[in-house]
């Protein structure tokens, strides 16, 4: 098989989820940088691969995928290698609870209305802040909740859910305000030193 190709900047959350599930095959692959903030506009090839213009996207020997969580299921199951992803439908229908969740709830609130905002804006929306505070407070209660016993969020096995909350807790993190929020929450704060360990996630996320 051809080396994989993702679409995206190094930077976006989403990029990183593929990226991560691709360290963690094992999997060589070509990341191609597209900036859909650039001042010219998204690049009219690149609405050939994701018609929306969002990142990531991504192809495989001919084979178009775009949505991160689309794509990491294709790079675990298409590729050889530990899998991401519990064999039983308990784990699995939990470990898609966890990202649907993340991706509905957490995402904007922690990466966009807190550490985007507070980091990047001059000055920033401090309700805005608050508002997203709120809400993350609720998804990392949920998250702390759904956890199981174990160093990953399903126990004992690195499922794709840690890969896809890794990236956006990361963000988090680099305001006050999220550090403050995830040492109320010991399991979650182990988790988290755990994964922010692993060679992968320091070759490629930080």
């Amino acid at each position: 098989m051809g080396k994989p190709i993702v679409y995206g900047a190094d930077y976006s959350v989403y990029v990183r989820i593929v990226r991560l599930a691709l360290e963690e095959k094992d999997i060589d692959y070509e990341l191609v940088p597209v900036d859909v903030f650039a001042a010219e506009g998204i690049p009219a090839w690149y609405l050939e691969h994701h018609p929306f213009g969002r990142i990531p996207a991504f192809e495989h020997d001919g084979f178009r995928l775009f949505e991160a969580s689309a794509i990491a299921r294709y790079v675990d199951e298409a590729f050889a290698g530990r899998a991401l992803q519990p064999q039983d439908p308990r784990g699995r229908a939990r470990m898609n609870q966890i990202i649907g969740m993340l991706d509905a709830y957490g995402y904007r609130a922690m990466v966009w209305d807190v550490a985007v905002e507070r980091l990047e804006k001059v000055p920033p929306d401090e309700a805005l802040i608050a508002s997203g505070l709120s809400t993350a407070s609720t998804a990392v209660r949920v998250l702390s909740s759904l956890k199981a016993e174990g160093p990953w969020l399903l126990g004992d096995q690195l499922t794709l859910a840690d890969l896809h909350a890794a990236p956006i807790i990361d963000y988090f993190l680099r305001v006050a305000e999220g550090q403050s929020l995830l040492a109320e929450f010991p399991d979650i704060q182990a988790w988290w030193t755990h994964i922010a360990a692993r060679p992968g996630f320091a070759n490629r996320v930080t």
